[in-house]
């Protein structure tokens, strides 16, 4: 199968501003989740945005050619919801707009509810659900398309830990046979969500500074992701030599982000070492914090 992201070089604006500007990956797994990343990267990857530089494909496609076609659908952060509606009736629209014939999306929509633990529910109106069930009936209308591949954004933003963890739960048994790719801010390791996924792919700014699987990346608890400008590979160097690793990811234009396996190094270090070889560093990010 292809990979469900690829992007080349992506550049997508947003009030006429870069959102993202060069942004390039590929994923391997098929339950991926992708921390850090703008919102726009979610919005062009639904279809939602076009690119102004680059190419997004998800599954081999453009995105809105993958969602025409029935390959994928999309699960935003809290779309509007028609109030009056059920449940029942608002997966059952969304099936229908999949092109399902009156029964089948019936059923559709009934099993995709119950995958969701919101059977009990279906009859209720959209309305008077608590924030989880409402977002748990948007990704019940993903699931109700038939769709192989499901697109998810952020859906544990905003909800309290005794809802959260729950809620996350239901989401990895739902998606368990689907392909599936979560964009969100961050995600707990702890998190049912996290340990469902065999790929996670860490953006900051336009760059991927990790990939890899969830615990390999999570038990990088002494690696940094730096922004740096000035005479950048000759700091690399200095860490090198001070026992740490230094992977340079993006080149130019400044700052260039670099990763770093900080082996007996302090982050004060990076401080001294930067002074020390005409560089500055302008951000220094844990890598762990994407599992915070």
């Amino acid at each position: 199968m292809p990979p469900l992201l690829v992007a080349s070089g992506v550049r997508v604006d947003v009030a006429g501003t870069a959102a993202i500007d060069g942004l390039s990956l590929a994923t391997t797994g098929a339950h991926v989740l992708v921390l850090g990343a703008a919102r726009a990267l979610f919005e062009t990857a639904a279809g939602q945005r076009g690119t102004a530089r680059g190419e997004l494909r998800v599954e081999g496609h453009a995105p809105l050619a993958a969602i025409r076609a029935g390959i994928v659908a999309c699960a935003p952060l809290d779309p509007p919801l028609p109030p009056a509606w059920t449940l029942a009736q608002y997966v059952t629209w969304s099936a229908r707009l999949a092109g399902h014939a009156r029964a089948a999306a019936r059923g559709l929509a009934a099993e995709a509810l119950e995958r969701m633990q919101l059977g009990a529910l279906a009859a209720t109106k959209l309305a008077a659900q608590a924030p989880a069930a409402r977002r748990g009936a948007v990704v019940a209308a993903a699931l109700a398309t038939g769709a192989a591949t499901l697109l998810l954004d952020d859906p544990l933003s905003g909800l309290p830990g005794e809802a959260a963890r729950p809620f996350a739960r239901v989401l990895a048994r739902a998606l368990a046979d689907r392909r599936a790719a979560v964009f969100a801010a961050r995600v707990p390791l702890e998190s049912p969500i996290a340990m469902a996924a065999d790929e996670v792919v860490v953006v900051d700014g336009s760059q991927v500074v990790a990939q890899g699987a969830p615990a390999e990346l999570a038990a990088a608890e002494r690696t940094v992701a730096l922004r740096v400008a000035g005479d950048v590979q000759t700091f690399a160097r200095a860490v090198e030599a001070g026992g740490g690793r230094a992977e340079v990811t993006a080149g130019a234009p400044e700052p260039v982000h670099v990763r770093v396996e900080l082996g007996p190094l302090a982050a004060r270090d990076l401080l001294r070492l930067a002074a020390q070889s005409n560089a500055v560093v302008i951000e220094l990010r844990p890598l762990a914090r994407a599992f915070a």
